[in-house]
């Protein structure tokens, strides 16, 4: 059984450089620096929902039901799985507010019945 390939030091947590290649049929070795993919430097929770993500075809209330999480925590996890592969997270002015959230948060007794028409009238 082969080992996966990490892409992170598990001493420093520095990023891992690839020095050598080998042909599994003809044993042909490479040897040089070698850059890892950038889903390398992702651990296996990350890039388990990266591969759903793209499983669902991006849609996040998919993404809700299959980790039983809500959307700001689907956002939070996207956002940091971005930046941890090296591309620059956009900001968003401020996150749409969605009526089954704020009916979920009401029912949940987070909100009062006034917070909940406020959130709902944006």
């Amino acid at each position: 059984m082969r080992n996966e390939v990490f892409g992170t030091c598990p001493v420093c947590g520095n990023q891992l450089l690839a020095t050598r290649l080998t042909c599994t049929r003809c044993h042909t070795e490479i040897t040089g620096e070698f850059a890892l993919s950038r889903f390398s430097y992702l651990n296996r929770d990350e890039l388990q929902f990266v591969e759903t993500f793209i499983q669902v075809q991006g849609n996040i209330k998919e993404m809700e039901k299959e980790f039983n999480i809500s959307y700001p925590t689907v956002k939070k996890m996207l956002d940091t799985i971005i930046t941890k592969m090296g591309f620059p997270v956009k900001q968003e002015a401020e996150p749409a507010v969605r009526a089954d959230d704020v009916l979920s948060r009401l029912q949940q007794g987070e909100i009062s019945a006034e917070e909940a028409i406020a959130l709902l009238k944006k």
